[in-house]
This record gives C-alpha cells, sequence and structure tokens, in this order.
C-alpha cells in the first residue's frame, strides 16, 4: 500500500487533501485511480487509512476509512551525529538510518573528514539528503520524515548534544563489549539519544577527548573495525531492538 505524508491543516473530519508534488506522483506516476486505498499520515502521530474519491490536476481528495494510534515510531529520539563520508555513502546512510528509526541525521564535519561542502554544495546535497529520507520514510511506514539538519561542525554538535539523556561515540580504542552493553541498558523510552560516527578516517584522539569532556561515552562495537557507513547501523539496530522490547 502506497503511503503519503500531509500536514495537519489538510486532514478534515472525514477526509483528507493531498496537494504538492505527490498529486502528479498519484496521477502520472503510480496512476492510481479513485477507489484505491492509501495509508497517509499526519507527520506526527496518526496514520489514517483512506480511499482516493477524487483525483484533479491539482489536488487528491481521500476518504477515511480508519484512523490508527499505533505508533511505528521507537519510544525514544535517537539523533545521528554522521561525519561526512566520501561519494555518496551519506544517501545508503540517510536511507538505512530512517529505516532504522532514527529521529534526526546531522551531518558533521570532524577533522578527518575529506569531504568539505560549500554552501551552494551543501543546499543541494541537504535538498538530495532529505528527498532520501521521505522516501525511507514512505516505505518503512514511519508517522514522521526525519530531517537531515545543516552540517555542523564537531564543536557545535557537541553543543547542541548538551542536555541530551544519553549519548555515545563508538571508538575503536574503546576497551570490550560491555562499553556499549553499559550504554544501551541505560537508554529507555523518553529519552533522547545521540550516536556519534566518525568519517573513513575515524575520529582524532583530541575529538575523542572533547566528547570526553562533554559527556559522551566511547564505546567500541567489537574487534573487527567497521566502515562508516556500516557502524551507525550496527549501532541503530541494538538501540532500536533494546527500545522496542527485544533487549
Amino acid at each position: 500500500m502506497y503511503h503519503f505524508f500531509v500536514d495537519k491543516s489538510q486532514i478534515h473530519p472525514a477526509s483528507i487533501t493531498i496537494t504538492g508534488p505527490d498529486v502528479n506522483h498519484i496521477k502520472n506516476v503510480l496512476r492510481m485511480k479513485p477507489g484505491e486505498q492509501v495509508l497517509i499520515s499526519n507527520r506526527e502521530d496518526r496514520d489514517y487509512l483512506c480511499r482516493l474519491t477524487e483525483i484533479s490536476a491539482d489536488a487528491v481528495e481521500a476518504e477515511i476509512l480508519e484512523e490508527r494510534e499505533e505508533t511505528t515510531e521507537l519510544p525514544a529520539k535517537i539523533w545521528l551525529f554522521q561525519g561526512l563520508p566520501k561519494s555518496d555513502k551519506m544517501e545508503l546512510i540517510i536511507q538505512k538510518a530512517v529505516e532504522l528509526g532514527a529521529y534526526q541525521i546531522v551531518p558533521v564535519a570532524t577533522k578527518r573528514a575529506v569531504v568539505k561542502l560549500d554552501k551552494k554544495k551543501e543546499e543541494a546535497k541537504l535538498k538530495r539528503w532529505n528527498a532520501i529520507s521521505e522516501s525511507a520514510a514512505k516505505q518503512s511506514k514511519r508517522l514522521i520524515i526525519p530531517e537531515t539538519a545543516p552540517v555542523m561542525s564537531f564543536g557545535e554538535a557537541l553543543a547542541f548534544v548538551k542536555d541530551f539523556d544519553s549519548k555515545c561515540i563508538p571508538y575503536e580504542c574503546a576497551s570490550g563489549m560491555d562499553s556499549v552493553k553499559q550504554f544501551v541498558s541505560q537508554t529507555g523510552p523518553g529519552q533522547k539519544i545521540a550516536v556519534f560516527i566518525g568519517p573513513e578516517g575515524g575520529f582524532e584522539e583530541a575529538e575523542i577527548e572533547r566528547a570526553r569532556e562533554a559527556g559522551v561515552v566511547p564505546v567500541s562495537l567489537g574487534k573487527r573495525i567497521l566502515r562508516t557507513e556500516t557502524a551507525g547501523m550496527a549501532l541503530l539496530s541494538v538501540l532500536a531492538f533494546h527500545l522496542e522490547g527485544g533487549l
């Protein structure tokens, strides 16, 4: 079943009006017809099972069949602070982070990050990255579209998480798996959780020290060195499993 997002202002007592780019997608790409069912989310806390009733050039009308309160969101909000990777790896990272339940993805400029984005390139990248997030949110039946935020410096990111409940930074020199076990066990519903992932070259030792001073806990992800596009996914998977009662 196809999934779309609308603002609350588009939701009426018995129907929902879809506008914007999704109209063309429904009409000319998917070639949907009145009578077909879709899932529509309000970007916050509700899903609606709907039946298309009218498709015009600039709007799609849908009758509400059922309102669903059961959420697909994690009970805690996880921010993924991702050191800027090379090539198109960020696209894969965003897609999988959204599927795994991340609340927001924040690209971070670190010392060893090879990629440097000027303002024009950053604007183009953000547009692309947020389109990927929306697509992944639709595919995975998220209630929200996680935002990919503008690039932060490492110092800005540490300041941003000052009041977070739990925050960690996977580091190859962290000792033993007990560190990550302890971190995960202390996370819970309602928390704001920060996960810092380095770029291909990892974090400099000075950055790890700055993170420690800011209350970010270094953790180990095992004896093997994971690629930047793998490390965040590994930790997000464990956190999601724990938060949803699997651990």
